[in-house]
């Protein structure tokens, strides 16, 4: 017979509960009391928290922390063994290494080399081993850092040194067996750092010269603009000058080359004197906002015209001068004295014509301020050709036949301080003609000749149109126009 004793609860001597049913639910102790339990053994398939969700359950031998959703969560302090590596390293952020060392599998190092080249000694190899190393200072091109296998172990296949020689380089290494050894899984070779903008453009190329807080670059031939730092605000906006090369002088009476197209604009940063074509307001602004490469390109004088030369002995234009945005347009070339040339060419500024025709059409294509003007007519059944046009003026009329035939002046050019001091840039070169020779426009353009006489150049990075030859002159030839300039002033303090 069994024997059975029933009660709903076990109290101690005090009266306070140390078994308690409720239901279905059974509670040992009361509220306070520490449970011991004998042997410090609990056996359960499941440890439950009061809301019914595991904390602990196995399964055959399977054993699960948590439960779907759940957060596993190690405490401050506290570590972990036994799980694993899933191909990661622990970083060791407070012992940068600056001398030879032997690493630890699991851990990534910061090896600062500034202070002299060493060796990293890799652990001995094992399945799975991994090994981290990082340029902490951006200088193992300089002092290189050496890694070092263990013993006989190999490194990408090879039993010796590896020398990691690349400015912010970091790799991270596996012992994969013994054919191949530690084999590189991640390699990078770019040194990826942060950029301070500072408030000013900082850049190079061209020729520099400062003026106050401005800094300067005259290009007087191709090149590059290289900017490091954009600037902020309205100091990203810079003033610049882009001339032309001018075009070259007809022969024969013929009429003088235009001027290169002048095209300027004045940042409201960099005080200086500009010329009459500034375009601030109305005109095209440049800002620089990024860093890079800017290509300049300067263009050429246009060659004079020659009696038996190429291109039947016709003068040619200049070329045209970029930067950025801003294209200034070649000066049309000036034309020779013969029934089948035609007029003056077109171009920043117009070419003159020959004795008998028109002058060429300035600021060709057109752009607002207006670069440059048109070249000067000839006179019909007369012996002098006409100016080319300039930045500011439009080139002069030739006027009369020989012996008292006057050829016509260039047009003026355009002054600015761009570069600190006045300096005139794109005038048109004056026409040649039996009697008297024009005068090159202020800015660079050349004389034309008169009977006997030599036609002048443009000045050479001024724009300036090259001058006419006159009919029986030394040469009868034209002269070459003047190459052009790019200039670009903006404040660096």
């Amino acid at each position: 017979m069994t024997s059975k004793i029933k009660v709903d609860s076990i109290a101690d001597q005090d009266d306070n509960n140390i078994i308690n049913e409720s239901g279905d639910v059974i509670t040992v102790g009361a509220a306070g009391d520490t449970v011991a339990v004998a042997g410090n053994i609990v056996k359960s398939n499941a440890y439950q928290a009061s809301d019914g969700g595991n904390i602990v359950s196995q399964s055959g031998t399977t054993v699960t922390l948590g439960a779907s959703g759940d957060t596993i969560t190690l405490a401050s302090g506290a570590s972990q063994t036994g799980f694993g590596r899933t191909g990661t390293v622990d970083w060791q952020t407070g012992d940068i290494k600056t001398s030879t060392f032997t690493a630890t599998s699991g851990e990534g190092y910061f090896c600062d080399t500034s202070g002299g080249a060493f060796t990293v000694n890799l652990p001995a190899g094992s399945a799975g081993a991994i090994v981290s190393l990082a340029d902490y200072t951006r200088t193992w091109q300089t002092n290189n850092l050496t890694v070092s296998p263990n013993g006989s172990n190999k490194i990408g296949g090879v039993a010796g040194d590896s020398v990691l020689n690349t400015e912010g380089q970091s790799v991270t290494l596996v012992f994969v067996d013994a054919t191949e050894g530690w084999i590189n899984i991640q390699d990078s070779t770019s040194a990826i750092k942060g950029r301070v903008i500072t408030p000013f453009i900082i850049a190079t190329g061209g020729t520099t010269s400062t003026s106050g807080d401005c800094k300067i670059h005259t290009f007087t031939g191709p090149g590059t603009f290289c900017v490091t730092n954009e600037g902020t605000g309205c100091n990203q906006v810079i003033s610049y000058l882009v001339v032309a090369g001018g075009g070259g002088g007809g022969h024969d009476d013929g009429g003088g080359g235009g001027a290169g197209g002048f095209r300027e604009y004045k940042s409201p940063v960099t005080p200086y004197t500009a010329s009459p074509l500034n375009g601030n307001p109305g005109g095209t602004s440049v800002t620089v906002s990024s860093l890079g490469g800017i290509p300049v390109t300067v263009g050429a004088g246009g060659a004079g015209g020659n009696p038996g030369g190429p291109n039947c002995g016709f003068a040619s234009s200049g070329s045209n001068s970029i930067f950025s945005t801003i294209t200034s347009t070649g000066g049309g070339f000036g034309a020779r004295s013969q029934p089948s040339s035609g007029g003056g060419g077109p171009g920043g500024s117009g070419g003159g014509a020959d004795a008998q025709r028109t002058g060429g059409t300035g600021n060709t294509p057109p752009v607002t301020p207006s670069q440059g003007n048109n070249g000067g007519n000839g006179t019909p059944g007369g012996n002098a050709g006409g100016g080319g046009g300039g930045a500011t003026g439009t080139g002069t009329a030739g006027n009369g036949s020989a012996p008292n035939a006057n050829a016509g002046p260039g047009g003026a050019g355009a002054t600015t301080s761009i570069t600190a001091s006045p300096v005139g840039y794109a005038g048109g070169g004056g026409g040649g003609g039996f009697g008297s020779g024009g005068t090159g426009g202020t800015g660079g353009g050349g004389n034309g000749s008169a009977q006997n006489g030599t036609a002048g150049v443009g000045t050479v990075n001024r724009g300036g149109g090259g001058g006419g030859g006159a009919t029986s002159s030394g040469s009868r030839a034209g002269a070459a126009g003047g190459s052009g300039v790019v200039i670009i002033r903006y404040k660096f303090q």
